[in-house]
């Protein structure tokens, strides 16, 4: 059972209700069900998902739903976890056909909710048979796929999901191997070899099955984790091609240390299993998605084939593994809805995202797969890029993560005056600010380390429950650690605009940012490996703009240089100071203005029209970076210290110091 302590004087009525309503359902009894709808069948819903077509991206379910007699109305999902805006996939599927007895039935898609379908069930028919197919068209390659289940699932509407039993089974091509956070009937163990036959798993909830990805593909490995802690710990990789899904030894040794340097921290699990489920594939897409049990991760082929590609992916593992803790056992009070039709709302996501990007960043220290130096370089970029958002002056973090749902996959023109998801970064730096005051406060005994102990620890070890929580409660929880106006201390930096980053944090922790005419090594790595700055010169910090190897301008800061020279994005720069476009040119153009009064001349390109613009700058180039203040404590060097006995990393892992 969870545990759920709440103090009634510190929550709104609308918390206490939506509290209530969860503390009843956790401990037995059912929250009240919307109106119109059946009771939750006690017979699990059978479904077999097949992938054997998933070379041709495309999957096949089918389902079998106890019902009775009289009009049912059937939902697929709408407001996946996780993805913070609206994503079932109900435009791919396809081929849906219902059969009760040998005979089909007519079905009509509901007016308004058109992810239900409504099916009259006839007189004496108690189970319901549904076939759907999906057209994937993303996470899936001809050696992998990955079968998140909002694609094939359909269940009753209108009901709990978490009171929904489902038993689910799985059929994939034949010798690919299988990698789930789900328990197999028989009690098995991975990897499964397929063999087209059917894998069936225990029985859980829609809940549960929609929070437990699977991946598949012909070259598979599954690594335990180590084994010394419980619940017992996984990772399991596909690729591409055959080689690049046998981690290296010191990945794994990272690996190792990153589950020990998480149980320090949180000092409790609530999984009775974990899977990192990773996908290498430069066809298969990116991903990132936390779930209860496992986490979705999918990066480029070679993500993880030396350190210099490492970098870039070196907190994805770390940041979905924390989220166990923060986003699914510990979850917004407005953003936990029992059914996934029902809007998320994300007013607390700097907390769910914002503490997740700075605790994973720092787990990702901690156990090696980045070290201290990489890890203050590449804070030094999320500072800078946050500082020098010019839309932090009319918009405030906490809308950034209240309009979550409409910022998601934005267009990036303007996007510095726009805003984005900036909840992340914002948050990031928001609890090391957090994190460096309790130390100051406390002459550096208590830490958020202590924190996370009473907010993500709550009921220690405990199966894949959700707790939800109110900003209250995580006030009370940091008074716990270190007494302080930490109602303010989140109002000021969260709830109103600041022109500037919140730096406090940094310079607590014993650095300044700066700007240099050169890169960091981390950022020069990062460029190497077609990292981040893949996309051509950097040149944010001195004439304001991102630009491509081939002169595409994605977006310019608004009121830098080249805002003021009217240049915007989509434009192409053709030529600089005489010379053909390139991005040599370009950063030669930037350093020869340096120190004098000439403007940087382009000729430009803007839809079917050519004309010469000037930007008036001449401070050369301009990278972020820490440097350390002598004489102020190193708390930032104490955050990324590990907290246990980290494995020795082998040999051929080089140091990044």
């Amino acid at each position: 059972m969870p545990f759920l302590r709440r103090s009634s004087s510190l929550l709104s009525p609308v918390s206490v209700v939506v509290l209530a309503i969860f503390s009843a359902s956790a401990f037995g009894a059912k929250p009240p069900v919307k109106p119109g709808t059946q009771a939750a069948p006690k017979v699990p819903i059978q479904i077999t998902a097949n992938l054997t077509d998933a070379p041709r991206k495309l999957y096949h379910a089918e389902v079998d739903i106890p019902v009775s007699e009289g009009p049912v109305a059937l939902t697929t999902p709408k407001w996946i976890p996780g993805n913070h805006r609206p994503t079932g996939p109900v435009d791919d599927i396809t081929g849906v056909v219902f059969t009760a007895n040998g005979q089909t039935l007519p079905w009509r898609r509901d007016d308004v909710d058109l992810y239900q379908f409504h099916v009259n069930v006839p007189k004496g028919v108690t189970i319901l048979h549904a076939h759907l197919d999906c057209i994937v068209t993303a996470r899936i390659s001809q050696k992998m796929a990955v079968l998140e289940w909002e694609k094939l699932l359909l269940y009753p509407a209108n009901m709990p999901v978490r009171e929904i039993p489902i038993q689910p089974s799985l059929i994939v091509p034949a010798g690919w191997g299988i990698g789930t956070a789900l328990t197999p009937e028989n009690a098995g163990s991975y990897p499964v070899p397929a063999a087209s036959s059917t894998t069936k798993f225990a029985v859980t909830n829609v809940e549960q099955l929609e929070d437990s990805p699977v991946i598949t593909g012909e070259y598979f490995h599954e690594f335990p984790l180590a084994p010394e802690v419980t619940p017992k710990h996984f990772i399991d990789v596909v690729s591409d091609a055959p080689e690049d899904s046998n981690l290296r030894p010191s990945v794994l040794v990272e690996l190792n240390n990153l589950v020990r340097e998480a149980g320090a921290v949180y000092s409790s699990h609530h999984y009775r299993v974990y899977h990192f489920l990773l996908t290498l594939s430069d066809v298969a897409g990116g991903e990132g998605l936390e779930h209860g049990q496992s986490s979705d991760n999918g990066i480029g082929e070679k993500g993880f084939a030396d350190d210099n590609h490492q970098l870039g992916e070196s907190d994805l593992l770390s940041h979905e593994f924390t989220h166990s803790w923060n986003g699914k056992y510990r979850r917004p009070a407005n953003l936990y809805q029992t059914d996934f039709a029902t809007m998320q709302q994300g007013s607390l996501l700097w907390v769910y995202e914002g503490m997740t990007q700075y605790l994973g960043n720092v787990l990702a220290a901690r156990s090696g797969l980045k070290s201290q130096a990489q890890y203050r370089d590449m804070l030094a970029l999320s500072a800078a890029q946050l500082d020098y958002k010019v839309g932090r002056e009319w918009r405030s973090t906490e809308d950034t993560a209240i309009a979550a749902s409409i910022l998601r996959g934005g267009n990036p023109a303007w996007s510095n005056w726009k805003r984005g998801q900036d909840y992340y970064q914002e948050g990031e730096l928001l609890w090391l600010d957090a994190d460096t005051l309790i130390r100051k406060l406390t002459q550096n005994k208590k830490s958020l380390d202590d924190f996370q102990k009473i907010f993500l620890g709550k009921g220690g070890d405990t199966g894949p429950e959700i707790v939800p929580y109110t900003r209250e409660e995580l006030i009370a929880d940091l008074n716990q650690v270190a007494p302080y106006d930490w109602g303010k201390f989140l109002h000021d930096r969260v709830d109103v605009p600041n022109p500037h980053a919140d730096l406090a944090g940094i310079e607590q922790g014993g650095y300044h940012l700066v700007y240099h005419d050169k890169p960091t090594r981390s950022e020069r790595t990062l460029a190497s490996a077609g990292g981040p700055r893949r996309g051509g010169l950097d040149c944010w910090y001195s004439i304001g703009l991102r630009i491509s190897n081939d002169g595409i301008i994605s977006d310019v800061r608004w009121n830098g240089p080249g805002d003021k020279a009217r240049l915007a994005p989509s434009y192409k720069v053709l030529a600089v100071n005489g010379n053909i476009f390139s991005s040599e040119a370009l950063q030669a153009a930037i350093k020869a203005a340096k120190g004098n009064t000439e403007p940087i001349h382009l000729i430009v390109q803007a839809d079917t029209f050519v004309a010469p613009f000037q930007i008036d700058y001449h401070d050369g180039e301009r990278y972020p970076t820490l440097e350390r203040v002598d004489g102020a404590p190193a708390y930032l060097d104490d955050i990324t210290t590990p907290r246990t006995t980290p494995e020795k990393i082998p040999t051929e892992k080089k140091s990044e110091e």
